[in-house]
């Protein structure tokens, strides 16, 4: 994951569990020049909110082994570092996992689901549930965020 990557760099940079915040926004922007500042901020965030890491009192530490995540030589984050998570994407990378599929032959099924079952009326993280319950996929600690997509309409 870019994201888990991107966070665990300036951890293992400066070999320390727990950085200042202003330390890990001048590592994205200053020192790798991988962003500017809005960006930094945001990554910073997009962590904290994903669960990777906890903002207290000015500090930043990981919420995940860094030193299990290996920085690839030459690695710059691309733009999708910004995106927010997605949990019906997350869904659908398990539940092929789990049955050995494609990616897209899952959301080609979860369509079937919405078409056939359902005549298009139902979101696609209904349908992912749906399939992740056939399955036997765990699915429960993505449920707030798939509430917040099946729900707010997005």
């Amino acid at each position: 994951m870019t994201l888990e990557i991107t966070v665990a760099a300036p951890f293992k940079q400066m070999h320390k569990a727990k950085i200042e915040q202003n330390q890990f926004v001048f590592f994205l922007v200053l020192d790798r020049k991988w962003m500017n500042i809005d960006q930094a901020n945001a990554v910073l965030h997009l962590a904290e909110t994903a669960g990777l890491v906890k903002v207290e009192e000015g500090f930043v530490s990981p919420c995940f082994d860094v030193s299990a995540v290996t920085i690839p030589l030459g690695f710059k984050p691309g733009p999708e570092v910004l995106d927010a998570p997605d949990p019906c994407h997350d869904l659908i990378e398990r539940i092929a996992g789990v049955q050995d599929l494609e990616p897209n032959e899952v959301a080609a099924e979860m369509n079937q689901v919405i078409d056939d079952e359902f005549d298009g009326k139902l979101r696609a993280g209904a349908a992912g549930v749906l399939l992740a319950r056939r399955y036997g996929v765990e699915w429960t600690d993505l449920l707030p965020e798939i509430r917040e997509t099946v729900v707010g309409g997005r």
